[in-house]
């Protein structure tokens, strides 16, 4: 624990809280324009936290943000005596403590997502502050951070002189850059920044969904956020499960076994066959007994399509984590290690193939395919605030139970996806995982025909793109 405040320190949060306590008391009678502000943020405090966690604010005011965040556990924290008796008082299924956020330690348990709303700009010592919260996070606990945006400053001083807004005492004026950096000082990483609400006032609901993402104006927003996680610390040897889709692949099973690595405590294959019109079932029947020191799983796939047949696997595998491997080897098997060792020491919590950094064998991808999945990728990346290279790569890896919170909450996307990419993709965006793309060599198919439609697929991309800009960008 660092030294207590010195007196500059303690005359500053005294100071603090005393403004703090008359705002809550003015509140009783005056409510001032900011309620529209208000109003966003829960509506965008509800897409990136998904209902029933365990959830934390720190600076939670009255407590209308965490209250409407459906929690299994909510607990708000203010050093304002004044806004915890209203916000008890108001919101009484939330668990409320009078803490100042730069001391936690009288708060316990984990929480999954800590937020810090309008908190930042107002602390003594920021870096404190979240390292306090480091105790009371797990592995995949997400902090949120928003705050004021500096451009805002006269138009905020000048609200506040008309008795529209309430009044706020000397700020920080912290930039998104200045944030990041004392996430790593405070032992987080973050994972991506956003620029939100362009009018925080009546009729603002365009230009706040819509215009704030786009350039120019979203240089413009009052408000930056900030989603971290805690840095990641390496698993101890987790094991793994390899799922294949196999549909017409008899000639690659055995090749399958024969260079499928072993990796972590354990690695499971599982097979799912998918209405062939060659022998493929047969042929894994035949192999399984031929490679003993593989434990393997065939099931039949009643449903149709890649991404349907993923699933059948996913919902039948053990292991820890989850591994996606294409039947037709333009992604050798020798490559999972790479993709093992970047999720186990924390890199990523998904890891996302790419076969676009690498010069591709002559025949392994036709050049319009090449450029359609080129101008994806920069429609996906800007969609989902993480570089995402290659969305259709067929490699992809996730933890098993990052994976059960993308099925539980797969109704917000619906059942869209026929390839499975962007039901996994999608989903772990919305839970705010960290997504690395992995580089890879892709190469040429040497047994049967690719089972994807350019033009087809194609259209149905275009279709993502929209879906997506709709249910995650524009939301």
């Amino acid at each position: 624990m660092n030294p207590p405040f010195d007196e500059a320190g303690q005359m500053y949060q005294q100071a603090r809280m005393a403004h703090w306590n008359l705002v809550a008391k003015k509140r009783d009678h005056w409510r001032g324009m900011g309620r529209w502000y208000h109003r966003r943020l829960i509506e965008i405090y509800g897409f990136l936290v998904n209902p029933n966690q365990r959830v934390l604010e720190i600076g939670c005011g009255m407590g209308s943000l965490i209250s409407n965040l459906q929690p299994t556990r909510g607990v708000g924290v203010d050093f304002s005596p004044e806004m915890i008796a209203r916000a008890r008082q108001l919101h009484p299924q939330i668990e409320y403590h009078q803490l100042d956020a730069h001391d936690l330690s009288s708060l316990d348990g984990e929480f999954d997502v800590i937020i810090l709303s309008d908190t930042v700009n107002d602390l003594w010592d920021v870096q404190r502050a979240l390292e306090q919260t480091h105790r009371l996070c797990n592995p995949h606990t997400r902090l949120i951070l928003n705050f004021y945006s500096h451009l805002w400053q006269i138009p905020l001083a000048l609200a506040q002189s008309l008795n529209l807004a309430a009044p706020l005492q000397n700020q920080n004026w912290l930039t998104p850059e200045d944030i990041q950096n004392m996430l790593r000082l405070a032992g987080f990483e973050s994972i991506r920044t956003s620029s939100e609400i362009l009018w925080p006032l009546p009729l603002g609901g365009f230009a706040d969904r819509y215009l704030v993402k786009l350039w120019p104006f979203r240089e413009f927003a009052l408000s930056n956020f900030v989603i971290a996680r805690p840095a990641p610390q390496p698993k101890n040897n987790p094991s793994v499960s390899v799922v294949v889709a196999a549909r017409n692949e008899a000639g690659n099973i055995r090749p399958i076994y024969e260079r499928l690595p072993k990796m972590g405590s354990g690695t499971e294959l599982i097979f799912v066959e998918g209405h062939s019109h060659d022998n493929t079932f047969e042929t894994i029947e035949k192999e399984i007994p031929l490679h003993p020191g593989t434990p393997s799983l065939l099931l039949h796939q009643t449903g149709i399509g890649k991404a349907d047949a993923i699933r059948l696997g996913f919902e039948k595998a053990s292991g820890d984590i989850l591994m996606i491997l294409d039947a037709d080897l333009t992604v050798p098997p020798e490559d999972l290690p790479r993709f093992y060792n970047a999720i186990v020491s924390g890199q990523g919590e998904f890891i996302n193939g790419v076969r676009l950094v690498y010069p591709m064998e002559k025949e392994a991808m036709r050049t319009l395919n090449f450029i359609g999945n080129k101008l994806f990728s920069m429609a996906f990346s800007w969609l989902l605030g993480q570089p995402i290279k290659d969305t259709l790569c067929g490699t992809k890896v996730i933890w098993h139970e990052d994976y059960e919170k993308i099925a539980a909450n797969r109704s917000y996307f619906g059942d869209f996806d026929p390839f499975g990419d962007f039901d996994l993709i999608f989903g772990a965006a919305k839970l705010n995982r960290k997504i690395i793309d992995l580089p890879i060599r892709y190469r040429e198919r040497t047994y049967g025909t690719t089972n994807i439609s350019r033009w087809k697929h194609g259209l149905l991309l275009l279709r993502m793109v929209a879906f997506a800009a709709r249910r995650i960008k524009f939301v």
